[in-house]
């Protein structure tokens, strides 16, 4: 029979992709649990809805009692917790729903784990949690925690308590960070599919400060194919860096897109920098290569062209995910700066 994992957050970027990859590389039977916020989109999964290894659950992580009901009435081999608010900018705005969701969310999941004894939780966190680098160097599994955003402080403080637990209640938890993804049905305030989608529109592309920040790329199927190797084959109680090595600065990732679609630098609008921006980030992805073998497939200049070819061949796919909420949001974050 068939392992049962509960995903949540799976309808989520990450979360659909991961999905997406399972039921097309494996035997699982998933159940996708949600709560459906503004960057949760089930038009990401339709391809696989009627899937009869997929089954979609509606709900908050903090519900005790549909949590208690889930891991009552199925035999999960495991939990994947890719519910969590993400963007940097929003958690600068409001600082609640990210303590809502991604600590007290956590916690709710671990309660859930120790009550019905679930064998194996495995976190997606983030390189965030680490701060910002200087010009040289990596982050290792080591490194100390110094988050500089509200979101990035709110994930850290998740992975603390996971260990805790895990040392408390003798959990079986593991711990991944990745550096900066793109790929496929990314909601458009992240970086990427926001430049490709003004650029597409012959519209403004903000970039913060001077453009010179520096982040660390890569494909969300490298990191999808990572997180299942760690959920098999990583050592209990351990963090596992998931990374590319592609750095890139934002003018310069800004700039390919531009090429990409043969469209004029001028479209560049350098507005305000966010609070606490950090300037570099980069991990060291040795332990896993070491250990499990896992090495990125993608190169950053094939999976761009690759990703522009998307977004233009899914234009429905773009409209949906750009609802009023998200215009909304959109002109509150940029509008006065791009003014």
């Amino acid at each position: 029979m068939a392992e049962t994992l509960l995903v949540t957050g799976g309808a989520g970027f990450i979360g659909c992709n991961f999905i997406r990859m399972l039921l097309r590389e494996s035997d699982y039977r998933v159940i996708n649990l949600d709560a459906l916020t503004y960057a949760g989109n089930l038009e990401s999964l339709r391809d696989v809805e009627d899937n009869g290894r997929y089954q979609f659950v509606r709900g908050d992580i903090c519900n005790a009692e549909l949590l208690d009901y889930i891991l009552g009435t199925q035999e999960l081999s495991g939990i994947i917790n890719f519910a969590a608010e993400t963007h940097v900018d929003r958690s600068i705005l409001d600082a609640g729903p990210f303590v809502h969701s991604n600590i007290s969310g956590t916690v709710s999941l671990l309660e859930a784990v120790r009550r019905h004894g679930v064998r194996r939780y495995l976190q997606i966190s983030t390189d965030e949690v680490y701060g910002s680098l200087g010009a040289e160097g990596r982050f290792s599994e080591s490194s100390p925690l110094k988050p500089n955003s509200p979101y990035a402080a709110s994930k850290a403080a998740a992975d603390v308590m996971i260990f805790a637990y895990a040392q408390t209640h003798d959990l079986d938890v593991v711990i991944t960070r990745c550096s900066n993804n793109f790929g496929p049905y990314q909601f458009p305030e992240k970086l990427i599919p926001l430049m490709i989608l003004n650029a597409l529109e012959d519209q403004p592309l903000p970039v913060y400060g001077d453009g010179t920040n520096v982040r660390d790329w890569i494909h969300v199927d490298d990191h999808c194919r990572a997180i299942r190797q760690v959920f098999e084959r990583g050592r209990s109680a351990e963090v596992y860096n998931i990374g590319a090595s592609c750095e890139m600065s934002n003018i310069d990732t800004v700039k390919a897109i531009l090429a990409l679609l043969g469209k004029p630098e001028s479209l560049i609008r350098f507005v305000t920098d966010r609070p606490g921006h950090d300037q570099r980030y980069a991990v060291d992805a040795g332990k896993i290569k070491r250990e499990l073998g896992w090495e990125p497939q993608s190169s950053f200049g094939k999976a761009l062209a690759d990703i522009v070819g998307w977004y233009r061949q899914n234009p429905s796919w773009a409209a949906s995910v750009r609802s009023g909420a998200y215009r909304n949001y959109y002109a509150t974050q940029y509008q006065k700066r791009l003014n």
